[in-house]
């Protein structure tokens, strides 16, 4: 793991498209057919922006931003944008269905509950350890948001990500099966990931990477 790695809270001002990029180079697959082409997708994130809902990685010297996960917490997410937005950005008739396809995305927090919106991490950068920190980091922000558990969503077709989360202390809940959405998005069912928080009883320290 790089030492020097400095891990933040918020998308730093004037990084929204060093954001959108690393999202879109994570998660493109998966929302390419909301908010595709990629060109076009990577314009609406960055514009959409909630910087206080993310941990970034920042490399050393240069502060280039090389890694991000955001949370969805009081209502908001990384990425914002509404109805009005998406149907500004692509007009009413190809705004309403992709507007079917983000509402088939949509995870509502629970009570309690942080869940988070994804990492993703410059390909670059990867195997330094800058996911874990970066799940320590939510997890500080939800105990001290009192949360009781930070909860997750993983596509079949990305087990790397898994056995991150796995870990990290996350635990398996349930598997929704989603073969109508292989052709549209690429991937065929949806894990659901709990993690206790370390302030809560069940909880403790995440491990290293």
């Amino acid at each position: 793991m790089d030492a020097a790695t400095v891990i933040r809270r918020g998308v730093p001002r004037g990084a929204e498209e060093r954001v959108a990029e690393l999202y879109w180079e994570a998660f493109g697959r998966k929302l390419g057919a909301a908010l595709g082409p990629a060109e076009h997708g990577r314009a609406f994130i960055a514009r959409h922006i909630h910087h206080d809902r993310a941990a970034v990685a920042l490399a050393p010297g240069s502060g280039h931003v090389v890694g991000v996960a955001g949370y969805h917490l009081g209502g908001r997410g990384l990425i914002g944008g509404g109805v009005r937005d998406v149907l500004s950005g692509y007009g009413l008739l190809r705004g309403l269905p992709r507007l079917a396809v983000l509402a088939l995305l949509e995870r509502t927090p629970a009570p309690g509950e942080l869940v988070m919106d994804g990492i993703a991490v410059d390909p670059a950068h990867r195997g330094a350890g800058i996911g874990g920190l970066l799940l320590t980091e939510i997890a500080a922000v939800a105990a001290e948001h009192g949360s009781t558990r930070v909860r997750l969503d993983v596509i079949d077709v990305n087990p790397r990500a898994r056995a991150l989360y796995e870990r990290h202390g996350f635990a398996a809940v349930r598997t929704e099966r989603t073969p109508y959405l292989r052709a549209l998005m690429g991937f065929g069912a949806v894990t659901t990931m709990h993690r206790a928080v370390p302030d809560h009883p069940g909880g403790g320290a995440p491990g290293d990477t």
